[in-house]
């Protein structure tokens, strides 16, 4: 028998080293994570799993919450009485509204500030990050300044020959306020967007007959879809969950879901209400946010191709 006819291929020999070392490859970013996911899981799902049985635990106005006494009487509570509908309507069309402003002012905010040559540039940024800096109870007391009264707007109004018009303790100074605390929040997702749009498809576009109007309508949105998502959601659950603008600009008779939280945690002290009404606000806000992650992201695919 040749040679040939007798030669075999040997099986690959694996060391023990690198056998070893496998396991090791494998639990190492499980070992990178042990700490974030740690930090999770003690600060958000703990006190969302204490928040969940206190919604269920009875309610006694002399003794307080009755700890092993399980009841659906809170969320029926919630859920079959109008006055909750209500607020809970008020709270979603305010974040809505104010997640379309900051996307029809902080989109095209964004698209200017990438344009922008250095030092405005920086110059710009600064300016939109400024206000992060300053406390949201400072920036409302300020707004509270501007829109009373005797504030600065209704005083301009009356020097140019104008009647006051009532402006703080409603709606319109909730949306105002809220705007402004969450434009950033808008501008920066869809400024790192557009960091990486290249310019030289826009001057082809731009070269081969297409107007302006064209080239942001199908390369720039397109493109910049992925900031404006993530601004979006970032904005409306932020809005949604606001605490110190409503509170402070809203007034005392002008609820919403975070100002009612607060009322039956601190005020009638029925804290499973309150724990009731905080988890159906998160629930709503999860279905509302998932949900238009999902169109958007369809839109997206569809229109990359």
């Amino acid at each position: 028998m040749s040679a040939a006819g007798t030669t075999s291929v040997a099986p690959p020999v694996v060391s023990a080293a690198a056998s070893d070392k496998a396991p090791s490859q494998r639990s190492l970013p499980w070992l990178m994570s042990a700490p974030a996911i740690l930090l999770c899981t003690v600060m958000l799902l703990v006190p969302l799993v204490l928040t969940f049985v206190l919604s269920f635990n009875a309610y006694d106005a002399e003794t307080g919450p009755k700890a092993g006494t399980f009841t659906l009487e809170h969320y029926a509570a919630v859920l079959t009485d109008p006055y909750y509908y209500g607020i809970f309507w008020r709270t979603l069309w305010i974040s809505g509204l104010v997640t379309l402003i900051c996307i029809v002012v902080g989109a095209p905010e964004a698209y200017i500030l990438n344009r922008m040559r250095k030092p405005w540039r920086s110059i710009m940024l600064l300016v939109v990050l400024a206000p992060l800096m300053i406390s949201v109870v400072v920036r409302a007391f300020g707004w509270s300044m501007l829109l009373g009264p005797e504030g600065l707007i209704n005083g301009t109004l009356v020097a140019l020959g104008f009647a006051k018009v009532k402006l703080l303790y409603t709606e319109t100074a909730i949306v105002i306020a809220l705007v402004h605390v969450m434009l950033p929040f808008m501008v920066i997702p869809v400024w790192t967007s557009l960091q990486k749009l290249d310019g030289g498809v826009a001057n082809a576009a731009l070269s081969l007959g297409a107007s302006p109007i064209t080239v942001l309508r199908r390369i720039v949105l397109p493109q910049i879809m992925p900031g404006i998502l993530s601004g979006s959601l970032i904005v409306f659950g932020l809005s949604a969950s606001s605490f110190a603008i409503p509170g402070l600009l809203g007034g005392r008779r002008l609820k919403m879901m975070a100002t009612i939280i607060y009322d039956e945690y601190l005020h009638e002290l029925n804290w499973p209400l309150g724990a009731a009404i905080a988890l159906l606000l998160l629930v709503a806000n999860l279905v509302i946010m998932l949900g238009w992650n999902r169109m958007i992201e369809r839109r997206y695919k569809k229109a990359l191709g």
